[in-house]
């Protein structure tokens, strides 16, 4: 059953039942006032015929007088019954002395006389004088209250029923598009818009409820979609840059079967061979770390003082690399919140970098600065740094921005990706840039930790 049909029907019914109990006490008020009407008038009689002697003639002379719609009988010591008056309706039976006793001390109904009500008292020589009275006036006006309220009740649950409609029109046409709408969203189409909600609050509070749903139903879609065609892409690549060191490891392993290999070329293909399974353990390696990034949600943060660690990876990399100008320029004090691990590996990226793609006497610059609530870390090189067209770009998984940067040279093509990866871990961000030296700038902006001082 639909919500408009409960709705409707519980309003109907809480009328009928309000409008009967109404009427019930309409009914049983009415009906009481009546009898006491009847009561009284059979009282009266009884209390003036209070003297035996008397009682037949000044009860007549009253009801006479009064024209009172009562009938009055005496029943004689050995049970005749006289009719002295008779009102608008003949008594239905005959009474007996056993009742004229019953109705001695009060007003009562006999079964002798079903529909009367009866007063007696003595009349003088052991007989009494039997005042009867016909509720059928008051049982007919009862009947015809009650159909009166019947029909009353029933007009108020129609007209409940046809305001409630009218009423809740605006809110049941809203919902029944909104219950379209999300038929349809179940069934897979997202890109209808929610339809505009007006009427009451709570149905302007499911559309927008429905709204927020759909919309993060949507970006969960687009999230998955995406996802999906980098897991694809990701699969390709990889499988293929997995491929071309087994193969060549294949054709040299063959190679080395010869027997007629001298031992010059057995020495290059074993040294192929060593250089193809080390750039694959690499490789591998990039891809667990590229995984524990993306997928690890307890980091296991802590305050890492990043320039310390800053100040002692460029410290290493002047001993490594003696003949190349290398200028640091680090702002002390700076802390982040992470993992020193992400850090350094982001700093060995990023100088690796500088490595396979510059000369040997290349400059290269280092800077650590504060800019407002970030630290700013900025790797400068004096390379051929990227096409025009590639800076401020994130890089995807296997990406070289030129073909010049062979897989000789350029290794996996994931630093650059672990390396914007790593910046989102750390809650920042890494760009790039072309650098004033000549080359490439890699920027990342990390959020600092509560104890920076710099």
């Amino acid at each position: 059953m639909r919500l408009s049909t409960k709705l409707t029907v519980l309003l109907i019914s809480i009328t009928s039942l309000v409008a009967l109990a109404v009427g019930a006490f309409a009914v049983e008020s009415s009906t009481h006032s009546q009898y006491a009407v009847l009561d009284s008038s059979i009282n009266g009689v009884s209390d003036v015929a209070n003297h035996p002697l008397s009682a037949l003639s000044d009860a007549l002379n009253l009801v006479q007088s009064n024209n009172l719609n009562l009938t009055l009988v005496v029943i004689d010591p050995r049970g005749h019954v006289t009719t002295v008056a008779t009102g608008d309706v003949a008594l239905t039976g005959r009474p007996t002395r056993a009742d004229a006793r019953a109705a001695l001390h009060g007003i009562v109904s006999v079964a002798n006389l079903p529909g009367f009500r009866v007063r007696a008292v003595p009349a003088g020589g052991g007989s009494y004088l039997l005042i009867a009275g016909s509720a059928a006036e008051v049982a007919q006006r009862a009947h015809q209250l009650v159909l009166q309220t019947l029909a009353v009740g029933l007009l108020a649950a129609v007209a409940m029923g046809v305001v409630a409609r009218l009423f809740m029109r605006r809110d049941l046409r809203t919902m029944d598009r909104l219950v379209t709408f999300a038929t349809s969203v179940a069934r897979g189409d997202v890109g209808e818009e929610v339809p505009p909600a007006s009427g009451s609050t709570d149905v302007r509070e499911l559309q927008h409820a429905l709204a927020d749903m759909v919309l993060a139903l949507r970006r969960t879609i687009d999230v998955e979609k995406s996802n999906a065609e980098l897991m694809q892409r990701f699969i390709g690549d990889a499988s293929h840059e997995l491929r071309t060191p087994l193969t060549v490891i294949s054709g040299y392993v063959e190679l080395l079967q010869r027997p007629d290999l001298s031992e010059e070329q057995r020495g290059r293909a074993v040294a192929r061979l060593s250089r193809e399974a080390s750039r694959m353990g690499s490789l591998v390696n990039d891809l667990l770390f590229l995984a524990e990034v993306r997928e690890l949600h307890d980091r296991g943060d802590e305050i890492v003082e990043i320039s310390d660690v800053v100040s002692a990876a460029t410290h290493d990399f002047t001993l490594d690399h003696p003949e190349r100008p290398v200028t640091r320029t680090i702002t002390p004090g700076l802390t982040i919140v992470g993992r020193v691990d992400y850090v350094e590996r982001l700093l060995g990226n990023a100088l690796g970098n500088v490595v396979r793609h510059t000369g040997a006497t290349d400059p290269v610059r280092v800077t650590l600065t504060r800019d407002g609530g970030d630290a700013v870390l900025r790797v400068d090189d004096a390379g051929p740094g990227l096409p025009t067209d590639s800076y401020g770009a994130v890089p995807g998984n296997f990406q070289r921005f030129d073909p010049s940067r062979s897989r000789g040279s350029g290794g996996s093509g994931l630093g650059m990706s672990i390396m914007a990866d790593v910046a989102v871990a750390l809650r920042g961000t890494m760009t790039t840039a072309r650098s004033d030296l000549g080359g490439l700038a890699i920027v990342v902006r990390l959020p600092l930790g509560p104890t920076s001082n710099g």
